[in-house]
């Protein structure tokens, strides 16, 4: 794949995240906020302290809420491009749109999905905020345990496609990465620290909430990424002689 097409594919998934990204801050704004906001009228209800406000909740909500998830749009959208132009024709036979929802759906689970069942996500007030570093270390741990051990079982799938099939190898690579995944579980501390008075109801909405807007995010973008990048990959028709001949992709 020469440096053009990858400067092409780099735009549109950058645009992809952006659009994707507009999809997510709807499903956050409508499914998130509503939890973060009871969360915290939670909190102030059971403490005593409270500290100054820098910025209120209104710009958090809005505002801050719009820029954080279109920036981080953006950078994944461009990330996952840059990670399409690698895998691409490295995952088997499929074509740009077929290629680009199975990257999406991989690292949906990679990145946020395996993570997330080991150490989801807490709303305001729900912590213990003497181990918040040891915590996010964790979960970026867990994060990068994950996606090096996907790559790790699509190569493993690759080299035992010649002797098992396709099918075997990826039953097989997939119980590889459930067990090491089970493992890493087993070994990697874990935290409960939500308070007992903290209602069950509202903390697996939350949890749900942020499990939907990753997924509207993640799925939206491997669909609008590959109907972009098929314009890109797809042979073209070029009138020679006056019948149409496709022209050769580069690679």
């Amino acid at each position: 794949m020469n440096s053009a097409t990858v400067r092409n594919l780099l735009v549109r998934g950058m645009l992809a995240g952006l659009a994707a990204g507009l999809l997510a801050l709807v499903v956050a704004y409508f499914l998130g906020e509503p939890r973060v906001d009871a969360a915290i009228a939670y909190e102030d209800t059971h403490t005593h302290e409270h500290g100054m406000e820098v910025v209120s909740r209104t710009m958090q909500s809005t505002a801050g809420l719009a820029t954080g998830v279109l920036v981080y749009g953006v950078a994944f959208g461009g990330i996952a491009a840059l990670a399409y132009c690698f895998a691409l024709g490295r995952i088997g036979r499929f074509g740009p749109r077929a290629s680009a929802l199975l990257l999406a759906v991989a690292g949906l689970i990679a990145v946020y999905v395996v993570p997330f069942l080991k150490y989801p996500a807490n709303p305001p007030s729900v912590g213990d905020p003497g181990t918040i570093g040891r915590r996010t270390t964790l979960y970026f741990l867990m994060v990068v345990l994950s996606v090096l051990l996907a790559i790790v079982t699509v190569i493993l799938g690759r080299r035992l496609a010649p002797r098992l099939g396709n099918w075997n190898a990826t039953l097989a690579a997939g119980a590889f990465f459930v067990l090491v995944v089970g493992l890493a579980y087993g070994f990697l501390p874990s935290y409960n620290e939500v308070p007992k008075t903290f209602p069950a109801t509202l903390l697996w909405q939350f949890r749900l909430a942020a499990l939907a807007v990753q997924l509207t995010l993640w799925t939206s973008f491997g669909l609008l990424f590959g109907l972009l990048a098929e314009r890109v990959l797809a042979p073209r028709t070029a009138s020679v002689g006056g019948v149409a001949q496709p022209t050769p992709v580069a690679h």
